[in-house]
């Protein structure tokens, strides 16, 4: 498989399971909390599903286009592992991260840490999203909405 198709098959499947979550956070208080702002095409899709949410957004820059760019109030900058501790607790209805690499060992190091992290952001019966398998006794592995292949990308409930 092409890079070109596995990007597409990642982002498909990144967009359905958002779509599948739309409606499933009522009841659910707290932000959703976006680990990777990149270029913001993410974010804003997650403003459109959830246009009543705040968004909270982290990364290392800001290099997304001004109209994909949180408010600043909304946006933290710095290294997700560190500026995200903070927020260990703020109870998110919903986490979404998709700061992979490509690269198993890059990754492997990111895995060290970020499970332990999704699950301290995530309130209980929240969801974490992830491009990256996370691997944790407090987050529990959902089905794929139809159409999204397994091991593709991530869904969890907080448990």
């Amino acid at each position: 498989m092409s890079r070109l198709d596995s990007f597409i098959f990642r982002m498909t499947a990144q967009r359905e399971i958002l779509n599948h979550l739309t409606g499933k956070l009522d009841g659910l208080d707290g932000p959703i909390l976006e680990l990777g702002l990149g270029n913001g095409r993410t974010f804003d899709h997650l403003r459109e599903c959830f246009p009543d949410r705040r968004i909270i957004v982290f990364d290392r820059a800001v290099g997304a286009h001004k109209t994909s760019t949180p408010e600043p109030e909304n946006m933290v900058v710095g290294e997700i592992r560190e500026t995200a501790q903070q927020y260990i607790g703020v109870n998110a209805a919903l986490a979404h991260v998709d700061i992979g690499t490509g690269y198993d060992e890059k990754d492997a190091i990111t895995l060290t840490w970020l499970p332990q992290l999704m699950a301290g952001l995530v309130a209980p019966d929240g969801f974490a999203v992830s491009g990256l398998e996370l691997q944790h006794a407090h987050l529990e592995p959902l089905p794929m909405p139809p159409g999204v292949e397994k091991g593709r990308y991530f869904l969890y409930r907080r448990v």
